[in-house]
């Protein structure tokens, strides 16, 4: 294969036409629960135990910022078990220096709602990815609460921030629904006297909600007419440190499980995935398209869902996913793009808007990808329509896939490779460390073949 050299600093890998996947395998932890739980144990009274914890760079640099503003935390080396020794609600202390976020708009976006509660100063920063993406929507709300902020030009970082003396409960209907702004307010709320409401349009995934009752806060969720929910959280509560054990994080399963369904002959076991229903809007489409993946030993750790399951190499079909079903599994779009690649007909996404404002304008990336992969893609506002090849796209040529700095994008278009008729090269696989260290061992541990360029 000829390619073209990375640009210095990256780090480009090639995906290779592979045969069937076999093993059993436990992808690593839910990066959203463990950035929640961190956070969460850091405005606990008492100690913490998280087993499970993602010790990706994202989550990393979460710790490191709880670490910063007073927390305790450490891991044991002996057993893996992250140890929290928090401050209490409206207990942290200044940071000495900026807190830098990194690649992670999760954990900057939540931090910013732990650090309203706190009549402290802060300076938030991150990688030149995070830099360009917006904060603004976030602002607002903590904004009404009392916070004051100085930020780039759209609410970008690097941005300052100062939370009030008192902080004021408020009641704030949702423009569009994203989990990460309802936990931002909710997270803020609990600093804040009296109730703190957040209504959402439509459900978004729940991690906050079920991880502020397991640390003892009082959260009420109401079912409305509309479709959406109401969500209402009781102020000022003393959280107690707890055990935490995150399940094996459904967005980083998506990728070994399409890789097994698109490669024949592949039977793939995956222990412990999170199955929270906001979450496994993927496995639903899967199914829909044909795929063979059974659920077993479903249980319930924590207060989240979890299940091993078994996955089996699959000949799927295209299918039109319903515009609601995308806040259950918006990380998962670019991959579900890759295995409509590969489908017997037309698939059509729609409602995917959020996926220009992620670590990269994920939805003109994927198009672009696909494109270059010799795949029909219509690319529209809030939508991709995808002419599915019914068996092996054409793959790359000399020109690497531009990744965008974005784990999700790089790891989508390696499985892309794996089901290819020729190699795909992508620019840059060092983001994929963000969420998912470890992915290539992985793989090429079940049989991809994936390697350096």
């Amino acid at each position: 294969m000829s390619s073209v050299a990375p640009a210095e600093g990256q780090q480009g890998m090639a995906a290779l036409p592979s045969e069937a996947l076999a093993g059993t395998v436990r992808v690593p932890g839910d990066k959203s629960i463990s950035h929640r739980a961190l956070m969460l144990a850091a405005l606990s009274v008492g100690e913490s135990r998280i087993e499970g914890l993602l010790e990706g760079e994202d989550v990393l640099n979460t710790a490191a910022a709880m670490r910063a503003l007073g927390a305790e935390v450490e891991k044991d080396p002996a057993t893996g078990v992250w140890h929290v020794w928090g401050r209490g609600v409206g207990g942290l202390q200044e940071p000495a220096d900026l807190l830098d976020f990194g690649n992670s708009g999760t954990g900057v976006r939540l931090a910013m709602g732990v650090l309203a509660g706190q009549p402290i100063h802060a300076i938030l920063s991150g990688d030149a990815s995070l830099r360009g993406r917006p904060m603004a929507r976030i602002m607002m709300p903590l904004g009404q609460m009392g916070v004051r902020f100085q930020a780039r030009a759209g609410g970008r970082l690097p941005m300052a921030m100062q939370g009030p003396d008192v902080l004021l409960p408020i009641e704030y209907k949702l423009p569009v629904a994203s989990a990460q702004v309802k936990s931002a307010i909710l997270l803020a709320g609990l600093a804040a006297p009296g109730e703190t409401r957040v209504i959402e349009p439509q459900p978004t995934r729940d991690h906050s909600e079920r991880m502020l009752r397991h640390f003892g806060a009082n959260v009420a969720v109401e079912a409305l007419s509309s479709g959406g929910r109401r969500i209402a959280l009781v102020g000022q509560p003393e959280l107690s440190g707890s055990g935490v054990t995150v399940p094996a994080d459904p967005s980083s399963a998506a990728f070994p499980i399409v890789a097994a369904l698109l490669l024949p002959g592949s039977d793939l076991r995956l222990s412990e995935v999170c199955m929270n229903p906001h979450r496994s809007g993927l496995i639903t489409t899967l199914q829909e398209m044909g795929a063979d993946i059974a659920i077993e030993n479903l249980r319930e750790e924590g207060g989240e869902p979890m299940a091993d399951l078994r996955v089996r190499g699959s000949r799927l079909h295209g299918v039109e996913v319903p515009p609601d079903r995308a806040p259950s599994m918006i990380d998962e779009y670019p991959i579900l793009a890759v295995a409509a690649a590969c489908a017997k007909g037309i698939t059509v996404m729609q409602g995917l808007g959020e996926l220009r404002v992620k670590e990269s304008d994920r939805l003109a990336a994927v198009a672009k990808g696909l494109a270059a992969c010799g795949v029909a893609v219509e690319e529209g506002k809030d939508s991709l329509t995808v002419q599915g090849t019914g068996g092996r796209p054409p793959g790359g040529n000399s020109t690497a896939i531009e990744t965008e700095l974005d784990h999700r994008i790089a790891m989508s278009f390696l499985v892309m490779g794996l089901a290819c008729e020729r190699p795909v090269l992508i620019d840059d696989a060092a983001p994929i460390a963000t969420s998912f260290p470890g992915f290539v061992g992985m793989m090429t541990g079940l049989g991809a073949k994936l390697g350096k360029p």
